[in-house]
């Protein structure tokens, strides 16, 4: 069972929000990298969007890094679960920064914000992509499972 509580700290919500949808992808992303093991077990997720502002100051007091990003990811038992429910962590998204970007890359709001909660989730699974054959890997996987969802490039 995946369970995620989802926060909106913006004024407007856009209709790409479909929380089950949100679910489900979330849910695909586990199961994949768990297989088996994901029907054995309990998750929960944590999702806030929000704006440039709020997660510019969580990126300032956290990262120390003073200027907004488009997904952070805190995972919360990085190397085992102590609990019944495997807590995953805390994924922040500034739909302001998913905007910017999509326009960037000439795709979709939609198809942005799956890549960065595609993205944070990797992070709070191991994936990282500091060093070059890591960076190749994760997104890799991303292109993976976005095209498993049909948000292609």
């Amino acid at each position: 069972m995946l369970d995620i509580d989802i926060t909106y700290d913006i004024e407007k919500i856009d209709n790409f929000f479909d929380e089950e949808k949100i679910k489900e992808f979330v849910g695909y992303i586990l199961k994949d990298e768990y297989k088996e093991e994901f029907d054995k077990n309990e998750y929960y997720l944590s999702l806030l969007i929000t704006t440039n502002e709020q997660i510019q100051e969580i990126n300032c007091e956290y990262r120390q890094k003073d200027a907004p990003t488009d997904v952070i990811s805190f995972a919360y038992n990085e190397t085992e679960n102590f609990g019944a429910v495997n807590m995953l962590g805390d994924i922040v998204i500034s739909i302001e920064r998913v905007k910017e970007q999509s326009s960037e890359y000439g795709h979709s709001d939609e198809r942005e914000f799956y890549y960065v909660l595609c993205h944070g989730m990797l992070h709070l699974l191991g994936y990282d992509h500091i060093e070059e054959q890591d960076k190749v890997v994760m997104r890799k996987r991303e292109e993976e499972i976005l095209s498993k969802f049909n948000y292609k490039r």
